[in-house]
């Protein structure tokens, strides 16, 4: 019984093998000059144009992609240090506390990858909470901690809003680039 072949045959050369020498009449060019050899990977591109220095230092800076519980564990543990850092410091003020919350919610909207940027505006209260622990008034022992814990949310609100919103806006206009960034064959209409 004769078996028929299932799959067209491969034409062209192989990727792995190097490109057949050129005789020696196309090693010169139009004008009868040697001409250049191409780079190596087929098409010559143009130079890398010339970026700005600011622009070159935020391209160096770290640019890790963290999941919704890294991000979460991330922002915590930095408001606890923060918190920490804002106690010794400061003595426990709450209004630094707030404007420290600021730039870390943005880095963690920043920095959470594409897939869990849903949980941007969701960890980071818990962390500006977490992170309140040390900054709390602590008069009468783990009740009056609570107590203060729970004065300091309150009173601080608008730094727990803005910092949420921060980090919202930053999610959202990330996942608004990231829907325009596919093509428009893969969209339903």
């Amino acid at each position: 019984m004769e078996q028929y072949r299932t799959r067209p045959p491969q034409y062209g050369t192989r990727r792995d093998t190097p490109p057949p020498p050129l005789p020696p009449q196309a090693a010169r060019g139009a004008n009868g000059r040697p001409a250049r050899p191409a780079k190596p990977g087929g098409t010559s591109r143009p130079g890398p144009a010339r970026v700005r220095p600011p622009v070159q230092a935020v391209r160096r800076l770290p640019n890790p992609r963290l999941t919704g519980l890294g991000s979460g564990l991330f922002c915590g543990a930095l408001m606890f240090l923060l918190g920490c850092v804002d106690a010794l410091l400061f003595g426990s003020s709450l209004t630094v506390y707030g404007v420290l919350f600021i730039p870390v919610c943005a880095l963690t909207a920043r920095w959470i990858r594409r897939g869990d940027l849903v949980t941007a505006p969701v960890v980071v209260p818990i962390a500006f909470a977490v992170g309140l622990f040390p900054v709390a008034d602590s008069s009468g022992g783990l009740f009056g901690r609570l107590m203060g814990i729970f004065t300091a949310l309150a009173t601080q609100a608008g730094w727990l809003y803005g910092g949420t919103l921060v980090a919202g806006s930053i999610a959202t206009v990330r996942k608004i680039r990231l829907m325009n960034r596919r093509p428009s064959g893969n969209r339903q209409s």
